[in-house]
């Protein structure tokens, strides 16, 4: 039997973590769902580099459809599912990752999982995923075949395999309908923002309703350039106006994994921590020694930000200058 994996791109950290978890599937190594492992890429941008080192066999590259059109992708993959009649097919726990599933899942007439973190195979199966911006886990049973489901982010962590396999190369066209490209991208415009990314930053230092103001983030963009890092916020500080919602770190926000996550004056509601979950390391800033972050964090300094993050960057200088 196969498993079908989405991959958005051959270098998209959560499409690796997605085709680990299929690899976990294969006999001998979990639940034993897949004797091989298909990837599935969309659009001519996308190449299948290096996905033979995660175990992919076979890579099939959807042609003609560059422009995201998510009903359309879904025909792909349907049309694919149809082809290798795969036991499982996954896909990233992204935005698109989601929404192409549930289209998968639509025109199939079949149930579909998001964010699940493990699986266990039949009819039906019995999955476990995040709930509640991940302040639960919930057990359930998912009827039907092929059995569709999307990883959560940072469920399981992107790993090769001990022996890269041979991997194929095929391509083909899908027969989409004019329905299917009623939604699609038609445009981008590139954000504007300066210095490294909130995706990408291996130093996240975050503000919350705490820093009191716009101007309060001052002290915060400090921190962050002296670490080479990204200045993140709070949903609180968004709706407040005092930064961009592109800047905001939570379930509605952007999701982040950087090897260091410094929080300030950030109280840790849930949907906050969601986002900020795959951070190698929280360090949390806050004046209220019961506030919930403080649970979830490896190091806390319980004080005002504006008196501690100064600090540490007046520290840092001076190391620096030694």
């Amino acid at each position: 039997m196969t498993a079908l994996v989405f991959v958005e791109s051959s270098g998209d950290e959560l499409s690796r973590q997605a085709l680990t978890f299929a690899q976990g599937l294969r006999p001998g190594l979990g639940p034993g769902l897949g004797d091989e492992v298909h990837a599935v890429l969309i659009g001519t941008a996308s190449e299948p580099d290096g996905l033979e080192a995660y175990g992919v066999s076979t890579a099939h590259l959807a042609g003609g459809l560059d422009a995201y059109a998510p009903a359309a992708w879904a025909q792909a993959i349907v049309e694919l599912i149809g082809r290798t009649l795969p036991a499982v097919v996954v896909g990233p726990g992204t935005d698109r990752g989601n929404e192409v599933l549930a289209h998968v899942a639509a025109k199939l007439d079949r149930p579909m999982a998001a964010n699940c973190v493990s699986l266990d195979p039949g009819d039906p199966a019995t999955l476990v995923r995040v709930r509640w911006g991940g302040s639960l886990l919930e057990e359930a049973r998912l009827h039907g075949s092929p059995t569709l489901l999307t990883v959560a982010p940072h469920a399981v962590a992107a790993a090769t395999v001990a022996e890269p396999v041979a991997m194929s190369v095929e391509g083909f066209t899908p027969q989409v309908s004019d329905a299917d490209l009623l939604a699609c991208v038609s445009e981008r415009a590139a954000a504007v923002t300066p210095g490294v990314s909130l995706t990408d930053a291996e130093v996240v230092v975050s503000g919350g309703r705490g820093v009191g103001s716009a101007e309060g983030f001052a002290v915060i963009e400090e921190l962050a350039e002296l670490l080479g890092g990204a200045v993140g916020c709070s949903r609180a500080v968004t709706s407040a106006g005092w930064r961009p919602h592109t800047d905001q770190v939570g379930q509605t926000g952007t999701k982040i994994s950087p090897e260091i996550y410094i929080a300030c004056g950030i109280s840790g509601a849930t949907q906050h921590m969601a986002g900020c979950k795959g951070a190698k390391k929280l360090l949390a800033i806050n004046p209220d020694g019961e506030a919930s972050i403080l649970a979830g964090a490896d190091y806390a300094v319980i004080g005002d930000l504006h008196e501690i993050v100064p600090a540490i960057s007046a520290e840092i200088r001076k190391v620096r200058s030694e």
